[in-house]
């Protein structure tokens, strides 16, 4: 059997419970891909972007559902061994990988104030909504998983003073009709991990410019790196407590009665607006 077979059925047999089963479910609790949707699906390089194009692609091919998609890479600027690896890994699992070059580090490069992570998604975002539109697509599926939700939520508790999650689909503020979803939402990242082991896969960590190292290895500096060291700390202190999926459920289960205050669409509500009503 070719490589990439092994690895397409590996999806939907050994790894069919932790992966396969819980991308059909957000797909279908959340509504993600509708009848004729023509979707870009973004492929970073890391694992898991490209786990999320071999589960569309099965979805495309054995889903009730008809859609279109796409398979799109976006260069920033990558060095040349990030590059070839992306597109070996596209080769080896048979996708059909586009990719399209923008000069996003080389700009980032030149920022002298502020922060040069925040502007450089907010241009990535920007590029692939553009790349989206020119192709004809209506939504851009991201890798997001379980795991960066969680993450996300304390990251905005922690050092935002804010009380929000990443939550499964939105429409773009920018690009009128178009739609970002995130199919990986329930899956976990020890399954990708696993997933990826089990194949013998090597991807891309992270191919930022100017954290080159983490290419191999996360330098241990980030906050989301952070997040996660906490989420298993306070796993291992808790062992009857399944912390992570209290944090996830926390977010559906937002009681407005016991808030100080909260806003929406722009306009602020404090519990006082109606508390001697």
């Amino acid at each position: 059997m070719e490589k990439y077979k092994e690895i397409e059925r590996s999806i939907i047999t050994t790894y069919r419970k932790e992966i396969w089963s819980k991308f059909v479910k957000a797909v279908k609790e959340y509504e993600l891909i509708k009848e004729n949707d023509k979707i870009m699906v973004c492929i970073s390089g890391g694992k898991d972007s490209f786990l999320l194009a071999k589960c569309i692609e099965e979805l495309k091919k054995h889903g009730k559902v008809k859609f279109d998609a796409m398979y799109v890479s976006m260069n920033p600027g990558y060095n040349e061994e990030n590059k070839k690896r992306i597109v070996e890994n596209a080769k080896l699992m048979n996708i059909d990988l586009k990719i399209f070059e923008t000069k996003i580090f080389d700009t980032v490069a030149t920022l002298e104030e502020g922060n040069p992570c925040y502007l450089c998604a907010r241009m990535r975002r920007g590029y692939l909504y553009n790349e989206a539109k020119k192709n004809g697509c209506n939504k851009i599926a991201l890798g997001h998983h379980f795991d960066d939700v969680i993450e996300t939520t304390l990251l905005s508790l922690f050092y935002s003073s804010e009380i929000k999650t990443m939550v499964p689909k939105l429409h773009s503020d920018n690009f009128e009709g178009l739609e970002l979803i995130r199919p990986l939402y329930f899956v976990k990242e020890q399954s990708i991990i696993n997933w990826k082991n089990y194949n013998d896969l090597k991807f891309i960590n992270c191919a930022c410019r100017f954290t080159e190292n983490c290419a191999i290895n996360d330098d241990g500096t980030s906050k989301r790196l952070e997040m996660k060291k906490l989420i298993k700390s306070l796993k291992e202190k808790n062992k009857d407590i399944d912390i992570d999926h209290n944090i996830f459920k926390a977010m559906e289960n937002v009681n407005l009665n016991c808030v100080l205050g909260y806003h929406k669409d722009g306009v602020e509500h404090s519990f006082l607006d109606d508390y001697d009503k």
